[in-house]
């Protein structure tokens, strides 16, 4: 069975793979490259689509075959996790799971302001741009680099419709964390989630502090970046206007505040688009 960290891109997913892979995947609790990370693959992804026939050059062609690939990876009767940036939902009437393939999830969620400076980032967007990737509904994500190959194909729709398709799930337990709880409060909201992951997943393990500390200690954002810089990342991404640059994919994190960044009419506007949202999420 799949226990899914989801998100919507830019939100957090990383550093929160990075605590869990290092505390699950390793003797102490010690982080000490992203190739621990491969422990909580991404899907979808191309090499879960292998077995089956389909036209690669078409954006949706792997959707059909969502459930089925679950299928296989679950056919060990194991308990894996798994890292999604899709929405949970369905798209030309294939779902992405169900509670036959899923066990739980959790999901992280961040101010959408900040996620909007990430985006313009990572994206190498204006303001406007990424807003209009955040709004818009239909959105997916690729390889990019990849010609007439959407193998790697994501639906992850709009910021708003992505975080409330998981919390709103009744196929299985889901823990909603906030970016910043985990900022301020790492090992009080570490530990609640591993304690949730522990009974959801029925591992029968009880929480280990020193290696829940020592995860926490060795994924600081400057310990990441450190790792980046020295080491490379693999998720990191090429630059579409420098061929040979990747864009850093450890920007700014706690630093990031959307209200050094946009002028008072630019921060009116995203405040009334998202206002629901901030009030649901308590957000000010």
């Amino acid at each position: 069975m799949i226990f899914w960290i989801a998100s919507y891109p830019k939100n957090g997913n990383t550093w929160l793979r990075s605590l869990l892979s290092a505390y699950y995947f390793t003797k102490d609790g010690n982080f000490t490259n992203d190739r621990i990370l491969k422990n909580i693959p991404q899907f979808p992804e191309k090499k879960y689509f292998d077995k089956f026939e389909y036209d690669k050059s078409n954006p949706v062609a792997t959707v059909k075959h969502w459930i089925k690939a679950q299928e296989l990876i679950n056919k060990d009767k194991k308990i894996k996790f798994f890292k999604t940036h899709n929405i949970y939902g369905s798209l030309n009437n294939n779902n992405f799971s169900n509670k036959n393939n899923s066990i739980g999830a959790v999901y992280i969620v961040r101010d959408p302001r900040n996620v909007l400076t990430s985006i313009m980032n990572h994206f190498e967007m204006n303001k406007e741009e990424a807003l209009n990737f955040m709004l818009n509904e239909k959105k997916y994500t690729y390889d990019y680099f990849k010609k007439n190959d959407y193998s790697d194909f994501q639906f992850i729709s709009s910021w708003q419709k992505n975080y409330k398709s998981w919390i709103n799930n009744s196929d299985f337990p889901i823990k909603l964390i906030k970016y910043e709880d985990l900022l301020d409060k790492t090992f009080y909201v570490v530990k609640d989630l591993i304690n949730f992951i522990d009974k959801t997943c029925k591992t029968g393990l009880n929480f280990d502090k020193l290696k829940a500390q020592k995860a926490i200690a060795t994924t600081s954002f400057e310990k990441l970046k450190k790792i980046e810089k020295n080491y490379g990342f693999s998720e990191s991404i090429k630059s579409k206007n420098q061929d040979s640059n990747k864009i850093p994919f450890f920007h700014l994190g706690p630093s990031n505040d959307w209200k050094v960044f946009f002028e008072t009419s630019f921060a009116n506007k995203i405040n009334k688009i998202f206002k629901e949202n901030l009030q649901e999420l308590h957000y000010h």
